[in-house]
């Protein structure tokens, strides 16, 4: 109860507090040129000088994004320091391969926000940012499923067996 309470208030005060420190005076067209609501998207439309959100944006991106994916890392560093440990080479080669595709979303997910977060922002990189945004806003939560279910034994064998029925479609 207390991790997951904890959770949600940092989740929600990380949320929360740069929309009170965003100033309240936008200019021009308040369209936002972004695929989601974000914070980045929601300040280039203020007029004003932004310094103190831009600081209080770096300082929580600092503590969401790099510290976690530090952790992550060591992690997987301990793990694979176990992993080397272990006699079977066909058990090493299953162990590495599950924390390999979960490593490669992890990389994907923060490689893309850290970015999208820690770069020096500018009014002109609009379209980069909603396609970097696309890394970490829908092309991880997608590869999710696709990588655990592409772990199923049943899976990869109906798979082959479309393959090959294919295969020798061709030959035909």
């Amino acid at each position: 109860m207390q991790l997951a309470l904890g959770t949600w208030t940092c989740a929600f005060l990380v949320a929360v507090t740069p929309i009170i420190a965003i100033p309240a005076r936008y200019c021009g067209h308040n369209v936002i040129n972004h695929f989601t609501c974000e914070v980045q998207a929601l300040l280039k439309l203020v007029c004003s000088d932004t310094p103190v959100s831009l600081i209080l944006g770096l300082v929580i991106a600092m503590f969401t994004l790099p510290l976690p994916f530090t952790f992550i890392l060591i992690s997987y560093l301990r793990i694979v320091v176990a992993v080397l440990k272990i006699h079977s080479a066909e058990a090493r080669l299953k162990a590495f391969s599950t924390c390999g595709s979960h490593l490669t979303g992890v990389t994907i997910f923060y490689g893309t926000a850290i970015y999208m977060y820690l770069k020096p922002q500018s009014k002109e990189s609009e379209e980069q940012n909603k396609i970097i945004s696309v890394f970490y806003g829908v092309l991880t939560p997608m590869l999710n499923p696709l990588i655990y279910t592409l772990r199923n034994k049943d899976v990869k064998n109906a798979i082959r067996k479309i393959i090959r029925k294919k295969e020798s479609l061709k030959k035909m």
